[in-house]
């Protein structure tokens, strides 16, 4: 939804009128006032309850506010699509370097299958049908929508067959000794993306049957039937959008630090093209998954007060990329003048000297270093953006790869444990961000290939529906 974040006035009074007017993400729209719900719940209850009742009113708003241009539509030409669900770059934007630049307004809708047992061939196709109203809708870019769903291990568990030895989906854990999230083992994950607010807010409504038509396209099924929302998060990427959301944001600190340009609240950009891996690199290249991938969810919440308050730019500089960065100039500003490549393969056989030189480890040269296979591909392929769901600065990590343990190993790596023996590292000081992020959550999903996208058995049978 385009609602995330909400700027109101602590001072109400009891006669005020039944709609109000609240700016958030950048828009502003009427939700019901609290005048309209019993008792006088806090700032936050009341947001809670006013996204609840004013979903609706949220996106008429937005769709009021919306720009001139159509939205694109999509087709129903379903064999044209992309068999792989994660192949989003070559419909992304890139900027001027050929960075690719994910979308700017994100939803992830955390589902359950209605039911214990195996899902049946009605529900299956109940599901492909609605999936084909977002795919008849939306054009599958940046200016149109981009989406994916993934089945989580537990979701597998429901069969009595078991998903092939050679895809690795364990249960999520905790990868880090100070970490204790919750775990996401929600059945499914449907990630939505796109430019415009309106869209993402729109294609949700559809898909969870609270809209009968969707940019044009009648919405003759839907997923209520077969799954119930368990959770629902949203997020935002790109230059400004952090800026304009830091406002009075718990974790951020007062005077508006981070800077207008910036895609990200920590500062700086990410996601740098010869620093991710390929989408052909993280794809599952054999058995009945073959064209899928999987898929890491984790939720960071944003402590950033001593970030900006306490560090300059060059301890930022060093703390986030490396000291070699720092010493050596190598980032101006947000870090634009990187261009497509972060330079982080040139520090990383000098960890030690800089930590025992510097009495710092940069989070980017500890993740790298297992973050590179024998040849020196990169293997995760990172699509994260911000949060300010309930007020707190908060980071969505989507992390793509061939198989979980590949991202495990790169927490593990960006743990940096082996480096504590040095004396000016601890666990979370003076090693990386450690001391700003910590985890709330943690998921693993399965991304099957599109063929596959409608509740796959593990054995890979999902057939789609001839219509």
């Amino acid at each position: 939804m385009c609602v995330s974040n909400a700027e109101l006035s602590d001072s109400e009074s009891t006669l005020e009128p039944k709609l109000r007017l609240v700016h958030q993400n950048g828009l502003d729209f009427e939700v019901p006032s609290r005048s309209m719900f019993d008792g006088s719940p806090s700032r936050r209850a009341f947001l809670k309850a006013a996204v609840a009742a004013g979903g609706a009113a949220a996106l008429s708003a937005c769709l009021d506010r919306a720009p001139a241009d159509p939205v694109p539509s999509g087709t129903a030409e379903f064999d044209t699509l992309p068999d792989r669900q994660h192949a989003w770059n070559d419909v992304c934007a890139t900027d001027e370097h050929g960075n690719v630049e994910v979308p700017y307004h994100h939803v992830l809708l955390y589902l359950d299958v209605s039911g214990s047992g195996p899902p049946t061939k009605t529900e299956r196709a109940t599901v492909e049908r609605a999936f084909h109203v977002l795919d008849r809708a939306y054009e599958r870019t940046h200016e149109g929508l981009i989406w994916s769903v993934g089945y989580s291990p537990r979701y597998f568990k429901r069969f009595d067959e078991s998903l092939p030895a050679e895809i690795d989906l364990p249960e999520p854990r905790a990868l880090s000794p100070f970490e204790t999230p919750e775990f996401d083992r929600q059945d499914a994950l449907v990630h939505l993306a796109a430019d415009r607010a309106d869209v993402v807010l729109e294609a949700e409504q559809a898909l969870l049957g609270e809209r009968d038509e969707a940019n044009g396209v009648a919405v003759e099924t839907d997923l209520s039937g077969v799954f119930s929302v368990a959770d629902r998060r949203t997020g935002f990427v790109g230059a400004g959008l952090p800026a304009k959301h830091q406002s009075d944001l718990n974790g951020i600190p007062d005077g508006n630090p981070v800077p207008e340009q910036s895609p990200l609240f920590m500062g700086f950009k990410a996601g740098f093209a010869k620093n991710q891996a390929t989408e052909d690199y993280v794809t599952i290249a054999d058995g009945p998954f073959a064209g899928g991938t999987t898929k890491h969810v984790a939720n960071l919440r944003q402590r950033l007060r001593d970030w900006y308050d306490e560090e300059d730019q060059y301890h930022r500089i060093m703390k986030l990329f490396s000291p070699g960065h720092a010493e050596q100039g190598l980032v101006e500003g947000i870090g634009e003048n990187l261009g497509d490549d972060s330079g982080i393969d040139t520090m990383l056989d000098r960890i030690r000297d800089d930590a025992e030189a510097f009495g710092h480890v940069g989070h980017a040269q500890k993740a790298a270093r297992a973050n590179r296979d024998a040849d020196g591909n990169v293997k995760l392929l990172r699509r994260h953006f911000e949060s300010a769901d309930d007020d707190v600065a908060a980071l969505h990590f989507p992390s793509l790869q061939r198989g979980i343990s590949d991202f495990e190993a790169v927490r593990e790596a960006m743990n940096g444990t082996d480096l504590t023996e040095i004396p000016t590292i601890r666990q979370r000081v003076n090693n990386g961000i450690l001391e700003y992020i910590f985890v709330k959550h943690r998921g693993n999903f399965l991304v099957p290939p599109r063929r596959l996208r409608a509740l796959p058995t593990p054995t890979g049978d999902a057939p789609m529906p001839n219509e």
